[in-house]
């Protein structure tokens, strides 16, 4: 379960490097500002906490609320203690809520990739 939970986590960092890069490429060769995007951006990072998800329930194949879970709580995790060590801040309560947001996401995706994997 943990190799799963991992797997999940590696590829929310993995989509998370490549929107930022396309994010980043739109801001600086466009017209494009940052408060218009900030939208797209905020959906971008619910899809691929989702899909983190999807893909720890998916290797996991059972338990997908606790693959999901894990895979959001451990997130969150890696966020704050990053967060607080590079900036000496702690989470704001407009962060508890969106991180929050973000768990039940991924453990909605940890469901949905157990059940879409078929038999076992």
């Amino acid at each position: 379960m943990s190799m799963a939970i991992i797997y999940g986590v590696g590829s929310i960092f993995m989509l998370a490097v490549v929107a930022s890069f396309i994010f980043s490429m739109l801001l600086r060769f466009t017209t494009v500002t940052e408060s218009s995007l900030s939208f797209v951006m905020l959906t971008v990072t619910f899809l691929s906490i989702f899909i983190g998800g999807f893909i720890s329930g998916g290797r996991g194949r059972k338990q997908g609320i606790v693959l999901g879970g894990g895979t959001g709580l451990l997130y969150l995790a890696i966020i704050l203690v990053f967060q607080y060590l590079g900036h000496d801040v702690l989470f704001s309560g407009k962060q508890w809520v969106y991180y929050a947001c973000f768990v039940i996401t991924a453990i909605m995706g940890g469901i949905l990739g157990v059940n879409m994997k078929g038999e076992h």
